[in-house]
């Protein structure tokens, strides 16, 4: 199971993919270079995270740029989806395709792009309800014997597959969406623990809305940033969330910190074995996130921070992109 803080973490999808249009290579290189410095050890990529331009743009962009550091840092990246390029939605819809051969494909394209010759953490993109899990697990099981993975998981993982999964093939870690606004995955911190696998939480911070940086005047691009279609950043939702921030404002003042690193601070004060993989485009921000592993809540202050999320009004929080009935 993960260890507190023994990892530091960078969400690398929002370079290229979902938060408006791609940052500029070079830029992104020079920021990847100044976590390391920070000391940030997990990047967190898939092969679907892409521009309309090349379908596998971030795990190609991070593996030219920690090609130097392979050897010194964990990558994980995922299988399992593609996107249907024929919707017209900004999030278009996915369409799951885990097929043993699919899978065969994936792994060899992503070894190949991110300049290396195993995975550190495989996950699962989303379920494929036409291939049983236990299948999936077999050809991870094969993997792992082969060398090109070393670990591998699931993402936005149910019980009863991580159970079924983890009774083909060990998993190691389980990476769901999880904030502060969207806590639906705690029911399963019990047969994590019992099994000894680790949670990774993507969006930790409401897809930066907990950050508290967005008010009624925020714009989005309409035709690249998910976020004009995000819940929590309709103008209509901040009063209903205001409750929310002035929670993470007073908690920030109390332990001079920011919003931000409260959100994260509260998940890895938690649970021992959750790791937030925030993302950005920001110097500032990723030191700022970073900084948060530093930030101590005790159990009781931890309790009264879930105290007050069961007893206030919030509005919806993105939930994630739809999967289409297409067939893969």
């Amino acid at each position: 199971m993960m260890e507190k803080n023994v990892l530091l973490w960078y969400g690398c999808m929002g370079m290229c993919h979902a938060y408006g249009a791609p940052a500029d290579k070079k830029e992104m290189t020079k920021l990847l270079e100044e976590a390391i410095d920070l000391g940030c050890t997990f990047f967190d990529t898939a092969e679907v995270y892409s521009t309309p331009q090349n379908p596998h743009d971030n795990e190609e962009f991070i593996g030219k740029a920690l090609k130097q550091h392979r050897n010194h840092i964990v990558i994980a990246t995922k299988f399992g989806i593609y996107f249907d390029r024929y919707s017209l939605a900004v999030n278009k819809p996915l369409i799951p395709s885990s097929r043993p051969e699919v899978i065969r494909k994936s792994i060899e394209g992503s070894l190949k792009r991110l300049n290396t010759d195993h995975i550190d953490l495989y996950y699962q993109h989303r379920n494929d309800p036409k291939i049983p899990i236990e299948e999936v697990a077999g050809v991870m099981s094969e993997l792992i014997k082969e060398g090109k993975i070393t670990h591998w998981g699931l993402s936005e993982a149910t019980e009863e597959n991580i159970r079924r999964a983890n009774a083909v093939c060990p998993i190691t870690a389980i990476q769901n969406r999880y904030s502060m606004m969207a806590r639906q995955h705690e029911t399963l911190f019990d047969t994590l623990e019992e099994l000894n696998i680790g949670f990774v939480a993507f969006s930790p911070m409401a897809n930066g809305f907990l950050s508290g940086k967005y008010d009624k005047s925020s714009k989005f691009d309409q035709a690249t940033d998910y976020r004009n279609v995000m819940p929590q950043f309709k103008a209509e939702n901040i009063d209903k969330n205001q409750a929310l921030l002035n929670l993470l404002y007073r908690t920030a003042t109390q332990k001079n910190a920011t919003a931000a690193q409260i959100s994260l601070a509260w998940m890895m004060n938690k649970k021992e074995y959750i790791v937030p993989i925030p993302g950005t485009t920001k110097l500032e921000r990723l030191a700022e996130n970073l900084d948060a592993t530093e930030i101590e809540l005790s159990a009781q202050e931890v309790k009264e921070l879930d105290n007050a999320l069961n007893n206030m009004e919030m509005s919806d929080v993105f939930g994630g992109t739809k999967m289409s009935k297409k067939c893969s």
